[in-house]
């Protein structure tokens, strides 16, 4: 990628450690703690908490077949979240290998507000 394409990116998206551990839950069950969450902001779009995966219960999660693209950030895959009877299909995503620019987010993951509660903790 080039320097420039990386430098428009960065002009529309900031990334940086949240201050405050963050809390992800679903249905009341904790799916994530973490100390080490970022705070990835761009223009146009509510904020969105990543947290890495080793502070996310990923045994809750189904990995599924969507895949989506954005210009920005690169391409994100999906997990279903399952715990018992409770589902919410593509809740989950990451992106493995981010553009330049956004590079930190790799390893980490992001919940759908509509299913996840997220919420900074301490």
């Amino acid at each position: 990628m080039s320097d420039e394409r990386t430098a428009q990116i960065r002009e529309r998206i900031t990334i940086e450690p949240a201050p405050r551990t963050v809390t992800a839950t679903f249905e009341g069950a904790t799916l994530a703690r973490s100390g080490k969450a970022l705070l990835l902001k761009e223009r146009g779009h509510d904020p969105v908490f990543y947290l890495p995966k080793e502070d996310v219960e990923m045994a809750l999660m189904t990995p599924t077949d969507r895949h989506t693209t954005c210009p920005w950030k690169g391409e994100a895959r999906y997990w279903s979240i399952r715990d018992g009877e409770k589902t919410a299909d593509n809740a989950v995503w990451a992106y493995d290998t981010p553009h330049d620019g956004v590079g930190e987010i790799a390893g980490h993951v992001a919940f759908d507000r509509r299913f996840v509660e997220v919420a900074e903790t301490d």
